[in-house]
């Protein structure tokens, strides 16, 4: 990983958060669709998957590169959107359709989503700040409570 310190520093500050989702994204998918699923450019700041989800609305399939936290043999992924008022549009996908499939180290793996609620989600979360402790900045950003997901092996 990266100057790990520098990239957690960074990416709680306002010109991360204005130009990042616009940039990151495009990058990821792009590097990853030409490495034939093999490089994941934001995987040098932290793990991350291309989620292939379906539209809630379309029914057809979305590629979102995303941060993951790995558990186990499980992930947990974060709805921050980076910290921007809006849920972003792949946990609207998840929450109609949880059966979808990650892109995981050059391996696809169905897997089933679960939106996590109450104590669970309240442990995960302690544990997804240690793990990458910009979530905390997002979520002072927003009135929303950022979404937490756990996608389990199908």
């Amino acid at each position: 990983m990266i100057g790990e310190r520098l990239v957690r520093k960074v990416a709680g500050t306002r010109g991360f958060l204005k130009v990042a989702p616009h940039v990151v994204p495009a990058m990821d998918r792009a590097v990853h669709r030409l490495s034939r699923g093999k490089v994941l450019l934001s995987a040098q700041m932290l793990p991350g998957v291309i989620l292939t989800s379906t539209g809630a609305r379309s029914g057809r399939p979305r590629r979102t590169p995303l941060a993951c936290m790995p558990d186990g043999d499980g992930w947990f992924l974060v709805g921050s959107n980076y910290g921007r008022p809006d849920h972003p549009a792949w946990t609207y996908n998840l929450l109609r359709h949880p059966d979808a499939e990650i892109s995981w180290k050059g391996r696809d793996v169905p897997v089933a989503a679960r939106l996590l609620a109450g104590e669970e989600r309240a442990a995960a979360w302690r544990e997804l700040l240690v793990f990458w402790p910009p979530y905390a900045t997002y979520q002072e950003r927003v009135e929303r409570e950022l979404r937490v997901f756990r996608l389990d092996p199908r």
